[in-house]
């Protein structure tokens, strides 16, 4: 398969409650007037941007059963994340990690570190 810019972030693959954010420029506002001036990035460590990919959610534990009769092997399950792709995230920087792929900034954020979402659909 080739790799193009279209699809170079399908090969990703989010782990656990984590998701990717793309972040938006720092004194762009959104079409609903969400912005975060510069003075609360600074003193806040606050971010904001796009999710772009989302992992499962929450691994839940199996149920411990000695049942022999059982012989598939059950899938995990999860708790599905609150944040969708498309998203705006406003998240902390503290608990984000930051990394370059394919020359973009990014940023890898657990669930818990994400303050706010908005979300473009119809109310």
């Amino acid at each position: 398969m080739m790799i193009t810019q279209d699809n170079k972030l399908k090969k990703l693959i989010i782990i656990g409650d984590r998701v990717l954010i793309k972040p938006s420029k720092p004194n762009e506002q959104t079409s609903s007037g969400l912005y975060l001036p510069p003075g609360v990035q600074e003193k806040e460590k606050v971010q904001q941007g796009y999710i772009i990919k989302t992992g499962p959610g929450y691994a839940i534990p199996l149920p411990v059963e000695n049942e022999p009769w059982k012989t598939e092997e059950e899938q995990v399950k999860y708790i599905p994340l609150q944040a969708r792709e498309g998203d705006l995230a406003l998240f902390l920087l503290n608990g984000a990690t930051e990394l370059q792929y394919e020359g973009e900034k990014y940023f890898i954020v657990p669930q818990h570190a994400i303050l706010m979402l908005e979300r473009e659909e119809d109310l």
